[in-house]
């Protein structure tokens, strides 16, 4: 039972950090706090994906020596959707913050329940 859990270590903590980042996301009412509680989320999706995809003993796709065979190998797909994630969380987290730039210099506020609330009437 020991060695399932040094084995699958990795993937244990990407559940532990996208179970916190789903609570601060779902129980935080800051606007800045939500961002960041999905950018953990995210986080734990790229260490989720880094390790499936990597096997002890292999090595990167890079051919050295006219090693051609499969076994000598990792897969380079899971590192390729990292990296495009990573792109795309960088991008909506630029998105986000600037949004919430703009709700604080109209309502005066990063509570979503009062923007909500004065959005509704007319008062910004």
């Amino acid at each position: 039972m020991a060695s399932f859990f040094r084995d699958h270590l990795y993937e244990a903590a990407a559940m532990i950090l996208f179970a916190v980042g789903l609570t601060t996301l779902l129980l935080h009412r800051n606007m800045i706090k939500k961002i960041i509680g999905m950018n953990i989320m995210d986080t734990s999706v790229y260490l989720f994906l880094a390790s499936m995809g990597y096997i002890r003993g292999r090595s990167a796709p890079i051919l050295e020596g006219g090693a051609v065979s499969a076994e000598k190998y990792v897969n380079p797909i899971p590192a390729g959707l990292v990296l495009t994630g990573i792109v795309v969380s960088v991008s909506v987290t630029a998105l986000l913050l600037a949004l919430t730039v703009r709700l604080y210099k109209r309502y005066h506020t990063l509570d979503i329940d009062q923007i909500v609330l004065l959005a509704r009437k007319g008062d910004g």
